[in-house]
């Protein structure tokens, strides 16, 4: 089942889960989070307001409507996560969560309303090496701000064992990148997203010198097509070598009639590639830092698109 954000309806039943309905951007935020991926974070969610309905159905008196979801939706995130693992481990190529998109210049979409800045594609990709329960301690701790006896009772272990799995996990996470950074000033974003529309149009446009200029000296490009679009096999690295693949990779898809669109992209400047007739043939973000590019996201796997249209099939992969 998959039920997207358009489709929620205040859930029924005796109290007010109506007014719980309210918790809805943090807790996909948690559950994106946690999976990376948007549609398995608004099933999660909308598992976590059944069990809400249910629970007052058969006359359990909730006082705390949103402890009460917060902790069934970091549960169910964990469980998710501990069923996945073969999937992850199995995938082809190098795997990107599901983008969050929203217009540039503008606010993004009021579910994602919590998620602003905070969970960009590559903080996503260090989560990937926590266990489940580590990156469930972590991103509450680190992202939302919990406090241990909260973090504890969300995720059913004692505050002295939160306190100990955040700081391995944070010890781990840091050996891999940064940690998640806060929302910009207006003035920076403003200076991104110009850095952005420069930089597609350089690429689009062939221009290697005008990209070499914003790409920073150790870039990493990465693109994930899951074995079903065509992408890079591994992260590419080495300002020149990037250049060159986009330029290439730009000018193919120019010729197959895709343009791009600017956008944010998990917080972070981007912009979403639409084909000739206006279907999603994939999403870009980009990390800039200190004026610089430091890496791009490509993610052209069509499973990982769908909750933003019609999917295009100009890149896709024949089937074997």
């Amino acid at each position: 089942m998959s039920t997207r954000a358009e489709e929620w309806k205040p859930v029924s039943g005796a109290g007010d889960e109506t007014g719980a309905n309210a918790y809805r951007p943090l807790l996909f935020s948690i559950a994106y989070g946690m999976t990376g991926s948007v549609g398995d974070a608004e099933d999660i969610v909308q598992d976590a307001f059944l069990g809400l309905t249910r629970a007052r159905q058969a006359g359990t008196v909730i006082a705390d409507q949103k402890a009460y979801l917060t902790t069934a939706v970091t549960r169910l995130g964990i469980d998710h996560l501990r069923s996945a693992r073969v999937r992850r481990e199995t995938y082809v190529g190098d795997w990107l969560p599901e983008p969050v998109v929203a217009p540039a210049g503008g606010p993004g979409p009021a579910e994602h309303a919590e998620l602003a800045d905070s969970l960009s594609m590559a903080f996503l990709v260090l989560l990937e090496s926590l266990s489940p329960v580590e990156r469930a301690v972590f991103m509450l701790r680190e992202v939302f701000g919990y406090g241990y006896p909260d973090v504890a009772r969300l995720t059913g272990k004692t505050e002295v064992n939160c306190r100990q799995i955040f700081a391995r996990a944070r010890q781990r996470v840091a050996a891999g990148g940064r940690a998640p950074a806060g929302p910009p000033p207006p003035a920076r974003r403003a200076r991104g997203e110009e850095l952005a529309r420069r930089f597609f149009d350089a690429a689009a446009g062939g221009d290697l010198d005008a990209l070499l200029g914003m790409l920073a000296p150790d870039v990493v490009l990465h693109g994930d097509g899951g074995g079903k679009a065509q992408a890079i096999a591994r992260p590419a690295t080495d300002a020149q070598r990037v250049a060159r693949l986009l330029v290439a990779g730009l000018r193919r898809v120019a010729e197959l009639g895709v343009s791009y669109q600017p956008a944010r992209v998990n917080g972070r400047p981007g912009a979403v590639m639409y084909d000739a007739e206006g279907r999603v043939a994939g999403v870009v973000g980009l990390d800039i830092a200190g004026g610089v590019i430091k890496a791009i996201h490509s993610v052209v796997n069509p499973d990982k698109l769908r909750h933003l249209g019609e999917v295009s099939d100009v890149g896709r992969l024949p089937r074997s």
